[in-house]
């Protein structure tokens, strides 16, 4: 059964049972003990760490789990636990997924996302593809779970989450007003990547995209310039709008060799590259030109997921209105038609896909 205790009533629930074996069906709603929250899912959206979840290829998802994935949750609180403060019945909430030891080097540096014995709702607990999802109570002492404004659609609101991430990968370059801005893939990340280098100031943002729909959507969605990077016109566009100096900042969101390889030819004198897209495990290697960094004084930075920090932050932009993210979502679904909605996500048109339990 998946991992919570019995209230006495039932929820409806995409339950994972294995490889390509989601199934929506009614399991017990979460009980929860004193520290915890229950939390009313409103809207929950789709992202890559789902499909591969969905696929059987996620470490946290051996064989023979059965489990309830989801992880970018947002809804209204319907019930405290014992000792609960600061929250009350109805309120909307955003809920960051990782929860760290809260005793480790990272954990007290801000870094919980990289904690080496991390818990994460929809991961390695239950999670909020479900009508109701219980918030352990470490993530509730922990900050993990965060107010939202009423007047911010709850889909909107579920994207805090890649937002975040998003928000993350940029804290580490210091984007400054009027630089030129390469972003290198124009899924859902890539064009929050857009919107939000925009909002700091970029002067011109450049995007790489081969996919005809994405790179039209870029377009739509605030890119200046769109290229094909099989077109061979990539660098010609960048010299246009760089007058021949190249990248400022150059953003990798889209797991591929050859993108990260040009990235180090395509930046700057002083440039700042960050590999936000993960290489496949199968292929995990680059050809690595090391002179053009020394040469070129770059800066090579990564980033992984977000810490429960760059969500509250997240959430503070996306409450604000400086960025809106409404244009992302391209499709919205009941939590009957999950494997459905999963399909969607997967058909490299759509943006954001949303479950709306």
């Amino acid at each position: 059964m998946p991992e919570h205790q019995s209230t006495g009533g039932n929820m409806l629930a995409a339950v994972y049972h294995g490889s390509n074996d989601l199934r929506v069906e009614n399991v017990p709603i979460p009980e929860i003990k004193k520290g915890e929250i229950l939390v009313k899912v409103v809207s929950a959206s789709i992202c890559g760490t789902d499909l591969r979840i969905f696929h059987g290829n996620h470490r946290m998802y051996p064989p023979g789990t059965v489990r309830i994935p989801g992880h970018e949750v947002v809804g209204t609180i319907a019930r405290l636990g014992a000792k609960v403060e600061n929250y009350s019945i109805g309120q909307q909430v955003f809920c960051a997924p990782n929860t760290g030891c809260g005793h480790c080097l990272q954990c007290v540096t801000g870094n919980n996302n990289l904690c080496a014995n991390y818990d994460a709702i929809g991961v390695t607990s239950d999670g909020g593809f479900a009508e109701y999802v219980r918030i352990p109570a470490n993530s509730v002492q922990q900050g993990n779970v965060i107010p939202i404004s009423d007047t911010i659609d709850p889909a909107v609101a579920a994207l805090v989450e890649p937002f975040a991430c998003v928000l993350r990968g940029q804290n580490v370059l210091h984007i400054q007003p009027g630089e030129v801005v390469l972003i290198m893939g124009a899924g859902p990340i890539g064009v929050m990547h857009i919107k939000l280098a925009k909002a700091r100031g970029a002067g011109r943002v450049i995007v790489s995209e081969p996919i005809p729909d994405r790179a039209s959507q870029a377009e739509r969605l605030g890119a200046d310039r769109v290229a094909d990077p099989a077109s061979g016109r990539l660098k010609e566009i960048l010299d246009e709008e760089s007058g021949g100096r190249g990248a400022d900042v150059i953003i990798v969101a889209a797991p591929n060799h050859a993108a990260q390889e040009s990235a180090l030819e395509l930046a700057a004198i002083s440039g700042r590259i960050n590999y936000f897209g993960g290489l496949p495990k199968n292929r995990p290697t680059i050809n690595f030109n090391s002179n053009l960094v020394h040469y070129k004084e770059l800066l090579v930075t990564a980033t992984t997921a977000c810490s429960t920090a760059d969500c509250w932050q997240a959430t503070q932009i996306v409450n604000s209105g400086i960025v809106d993210l409404a244009d992302i979502i391209s499709q919205r679904f009941p939590l009957t038609a999950a494997v459905t909605a999963f399909l969607a996500a997967e058909d490299r048109k759509s943006l954001k896909i949303v479950l709306e339990p």
